[in-house]
Parts: C-alpha cells; structure tokens; sequence
C-alpha cells in the first residue's frame, strides 16, 4: 500500500525500503575517524582506526554503483568538524511524501542536522522537526507500516510523537537489546516479503511479531558484527551487500535476489554500513 500526503509535495517519495532508488543523499568521509567512542563496534577498531583515504575511495565506489543503477546521489558538503558525517540516514526520515528531521541523541552528532536543513531549506523541501530522540537508523518503512527501535539513540517519547504525525499508519516499537546501535544493524526490510534479522536483538514475542509479516533470512553473530542486514535495497530485487559477508550474500541470492557486492569495510569500522550511509528522497 502507498499512502500519499500532497501536503509535502513531490520532493519526497518513499512508501518503502524497496523500491528503485531515485534520489538519495550521501556525505563523503573526508573527515571520518573514531575519536569520542559512541557504539560497540568502534570499541573494537578505536586503536587501528580509519584509513581516511580507504574510506573515501570506497565511497566514491559506492556512489558509482548508486548512480550505474539509476539513483541521482546528493553529497552534502563534508564538515572537518563533523566525523560521523557519512552516516546520512540518521539524520533524516523519508516516509512516502513526508520528510522528518531526526532529534540526534548525542552532541557529536547534532551538528549535522544544521548542514541538512540548510540544504532542505535551500531546495524549499519542507520537513518536520521530530522531538525527544530518534535517529533515522531506527526507523523502517514499508507501505502503512513503520518499525521503530527503541535503542540507545531513540526513546519512545519520541516513538509516540512520530506516531502522532502518522495518524494513518500503523507504528511497530521494538525494543533492542543493550548493545545494539540502531534497528538497521539488525533488522533490514529487503522486499514485501523478505527480511534480514538478528534475532537475539529482540525479545522472543518482537521476533514472532516481525515473523508474522516477513520471511526471514537470520544473520549470525559474526555477520551481525559486520553489519550484516545493513543491507541496501535499491529496487527490483537488488541488494547492495558487503563482499565479506558471501555466506550472507549467498543466502540472500537464494531467495532470488541479485546481490551486488562492494567493499565498504573501513566505514564498518565506526558501526554502519550501506544503508547507514545513505538518506533516500525518492523511491519508486
């Protein structure tokens, strides 16, 4: 089902997670490196820490597999001020014909929601400021569903009042075991019909809950850590996925997927992956 809200216009258009990716918004890594340690996955690389140069050609590599199949990528001018940058998806929510900006949970981040309304602005697309805290990573998208994790990084005040602005949709809470950074390193929306899931994340009737509306493929722990279902869905059942991950990659394949592999694993290293490092416009 997609729902329509003429009100915001037609700069913003994402019913769901699968649909053909047209127009999505990217920052370069240019000044990416673990300084102020904000999730369990940057604990692990803090020492070794990222290969800037590394991280900026897999980006760009990233971005010419985007735009080989048909997305318009946006880059957002990178800040040296702003490490986490590249990860674009928290810090907005598209969903169908409105646009959300995120209440970011930790001051190393706000800043960059300055950088997105100054381009939202700028383009005369209009958003609205969400409350509390929740980031884009938490919020998934598909038809009058929409999944929200209550993580570290996004509570259910928050939860609530996006559910006040979506009167007509149905809003799922899913509570994430400590730990977890965000519902998208451990719960994808892949199709209609498909999702990848982590299952210890979730208290067991959560699981039941998701299992109820997709087939799942599960990740393992190893994958998980790799971050696995940080998939990306860019329409007609092709999924932008890790290379390490081939026994995942295989998986997916086998339920008839075209998987599409890219080397992203110096920006694993600060706990997001390929949908982290994307914020769509439009899907359709």
């Amino acid at each position: 089902m997609s729902l329509y809200f003429p009100v915001m216009g037609d700069s913003i258009h994402c019913p769901n997670e699968y649909d053909p990716l047209k127009k999505v918004v990217v920052v370069s890594p240019e000044y990416m490196h673990i300084e102020e340690i904000i999730n369990e996955t940057q604990k692990h690389f803090l020492k070794e820490n990222i290969d800037t140069d590394k991280a900026v050609s897999q980006h760009r590599e990233f971005v010419r597999v985007l735009e080989s199949h048909g997305s318009e990528v946006i880059h957002l001018d990178p800040s040296k001020d702003l490490n986490e940058q590249v990860f674009t998806r928290d810090i907005g929510i598209s969903i169908h014909n409105q646009f959300f900006v995120s209440a970011m949970n930790t001051e190393i981040r706000q800043n960059e929601v300055i950088t997105l309304k100054k381009w939202l602005d700028e383009e005369d697309i209009p958003y609205h400021e969400l409350r509390h805290s929740i980031e884009g990573g938490d919020v998934l998208v598909d038809g009058d569903h929409v999944w929200v994790g209550i993580s570290g990084r996004t509570n259910d005040l928050a939860a609530q009042h996006l559910r006040n602005q979506l009167p007509d949709l149905k809003v799922h809470t899913l509570p994430l075991k400590e730990g977890i950074l965000h519902l998208d390193c451990v719960f994808t929306i892949i199709s209609s019909e498909w999702a990848l899931v982590y299952p210890p994340a979730f208290a067991e009737s959560d699981y039941e809950e998701i299992k109820k509306h997709y087939n799942v493929i599960t990740v393992s722990e190893e994958e998980q850590f790799r971050m696995g279902p940080n998939v990306l869905s860019i329409g007609d059942g092709k999924i932008i996925s890790l290379t390490q991950n081939k026994e995942l990659n295989r998986r997916i394949a086998a339920e008839g997927f075209t998987v599409q592999e890219v080397d992203l694993s110096e920006i694993i290293k600060s706990g997001g992956s390929f949908r982290c490092c994307t914020l769509p416009l439009i899907r359709q």
